[in-house]
């Protein structure tokens, strides 16, 4: 049986993630932005968790960790290479370790680049990918410590997962991002296609994600660095997809 995945808004665009196991009750949460709706989250699904997985120590992704271990008793997991900057880990998890919570698995994958000891979780079962704040819908993380080639070595892993994996990113950040993909990559039609299906999202007050990860190999410049049509139009016909990934986040950070 596939875990309900509940979307959970927290400060002024993070997002955070509650699954839950119906046949078990198992419970797991993804980042913690904010302990309150978090909480209300927890208490409207049955009030049990397990535990409290972060993907980096950003302080928007575990400001609320305190107050949920401390109401829930939720085990708290988190990447080995962050230990010295985290709050106290009950695991710490290297790439390609799994952590498990009765029939739920989630698989780490390391993926340095906003940060050097972020990671993600692969949760097969679900279908789905918590990716943090390395890849967003039609975005990606600002390289705040890792080098550009860190993050698109980061993001061909996660490319290469199944395209019909769940992408449930950090923060909603679509709309923004999608004006940038639309600036570099104006003749893409499932760009604009998919701008359309944003734009009436937000409209209605609803979240712009989950969204598929072949939904974004289609749309998302930052995983279409290696297509020739896109290095052209950036004026970088010929080099290497690394390069066309760099220019392209650093027009994303000067971008208004």
């Amino acid at each position: 049986m596939v875990p309900k995945i509940d979307v959970i808004a927290c400060l002024s665009d993070n997002y955070a993630y509650l699954l839950r196991d119906e046949e078990s009750g198992a419970a797991v949460v993804i980042d913690a932005p904010e302990a309150a709706p978090i909480l209300k989250a927890v208490e409207a699904s049955g009030g049990r968790l397990d535990a409290l997985l972060l993907t980096h120590h950003h302080h928007d992704h575990i400001e609320g960790v305190a107050a949920i271990v401390e109401r829930t008793g939720a085990q708290l997991v988190g990447a080995v290479a962050d230990v010295h900057r985290l709050p106290p880990l009950d695991r710490a998890m290297a790439d390609g370790e799994i952590f498990s919570i009765g029939p739920l698995d989630f698989r780490v994958i390391a993926t340095p680049g906003h940060t050097l000891g972020h990671i993600a979780y692969h949760a097969p079962e679900a279908r789905a990918l918590f990716s943090g704040d390395t890849l967003f819908s039609l975005g990606c993380g600002r390289l705040f410590e890792g080098s550009a080639a860190d993050m698109w070595d980061s993001l061909l892993r996660l490319a290469a997962l199944p395209t019909e994996t769940a992408i449930y990113p950090g923060h909603e950040y679509t709309a923004s991002n999608g004006r940038f993909a639309l600036a570099v990559d104006p003749d893409n039609t499932a760009l604009v296609e998919r701008l359309a299906d944003v734009e009436a999202l937000r409209a209605a007050g609803r979240p712009t994600v989950p969204v598929t990860l072949g939904r974004e190999l289609l749309t998302n410049p930052f995983l279409r660095a290696g297509d020739p049509r896109l290095a052209e139009r950036l004026g970088l016909s010929g080099r290497p997809a690394v390069d066309v990934f760099a220019e392209l986040r650093k027009r994303k950070d000067s971008f208004r």
